[in-house]
């Protein structure tokens, strides 16, 4: 009898601390965007950073070339890895190239590609950039034909997900 109130009361806390966590993921989204990074770590060693996106409510999926996006030092957004705060210096790039100040990152590893969007989809990507010469962002428009969205919760934790506040 008492269990059950305990139990009840319990999960109203987590259902308050869910609820919370989302309000404030739309609050940070809302005024400053979310900087989607997709980590390579097929070349072997430090792993890059292959494709970003800028998101906002405001402005929707913003593509951006990782290669083409510094700061003024000179580091790119692709070697983030390389440097000893990489999302730190990922929000300054985007402050420096753009313009624009994320305090939310998302990273999704090739992984996490391959379970949502299939096998083939880095391949695919690869194919429509390199292949037939399109942009990054039209090769990963292209690419996306199918989405699964039942692994995101067991990428997340896997750690095939990260989310990061900066």
């Amino acid at each position: 009898m008492f269990g059950g109130d305990k139990m009840a009361s319990s999960l109203k806390r987590v259902l308050g601390i869910v609820a919370l966590i989302v309000v404030l993921f739309l609050a940070i989204s809302a005024f400053s965007g979310i900087l989607f990074l997709a980590q390579d770590d097929t070349e072997g060693g430090i792993p890059g950073v292959d494709m970003a996106a800028l998101w906002s409510i405001n402005g929707g999926f913003s593509w951006i070339y990782p290669g083409a996006s510094h700061n003024a030092n000179g580091h790119t957004l692709h070697n983030i890895y390389m440097t000893d705060s990489p999302y730190q210096d990922a929000k300054e790039i985007m402050e420096y190239t753009y313009g624009v100040s994320p305090h939310f990152i998302i990273v999704v590893n090739d992984q996490a590609a391959s379970h949502i969007f299939g096998e083939n989809f880095l391949s695919t990507i690869r194919q429509h950039d390199w292949g037939e010469g399109n942009s990054r962002g039209d090769a990963v428009a292209m690419s996306i034909t199918h989405v699964n969205p039942l692994p995101i919760i067991p990428d997340i934790l896997l750690g095939n997900i990260k989310f990061f506040i900066v």
